[in-house]
């Protein structure tokens, strides 16, 4: 299983305050849904953290993303496994595909692959 990248999501009413005070660390704008903003470095794209109010199409915000190179073979992985899936395997309209499940500790993963 290949790991691309994998990204803090900070649930947060306070999205445009975040950017201003991440890009005093160096962090800079490399998406925005409305919903969810991404910041990332400049000099080191894998280096990303999240803030959202809300997820747009699942029941609960994720505690962090997981991006891996075959989505379908991290669920059935994880399905096989007997964890709890939180949001069902589904492409979504900005381009990825994922679930949520979540970790022995109780955190909710996003896990995703871009299509």
């Amino acid at each position: 299983m290949a790991v691309r990248r994998v990204v803090p999501n900070v649930q947060s009413s306070a999205v445009r305050e975040s950017r201003d005070f991440y890009g005093l660390l160096g962090f800079e704008e490399v998406m925005n849904h409305g919903w969810i903003m991404t910041l990332g470095s400049p000099s080191n794209p894998a280096a990303q953290i999240s803030f959202m109010a809300d997820d747009k199409t699942a029941p609960v915000t994720p505690d962090l993303s997981v991006e891996v190179e075959d989505v379908d073979a991290a669920y059935e992985a994880l399905r096989a496994s007997g964890a709890e899936i939180v949001h069902p395997l589904q492409d979504e309209e900005w381009g990825v595909r994922r679930f949520f499940v979540r970790d022995p500790n109780g955190r909710v993963i996003n896990v995703l692959g871009h299509r």
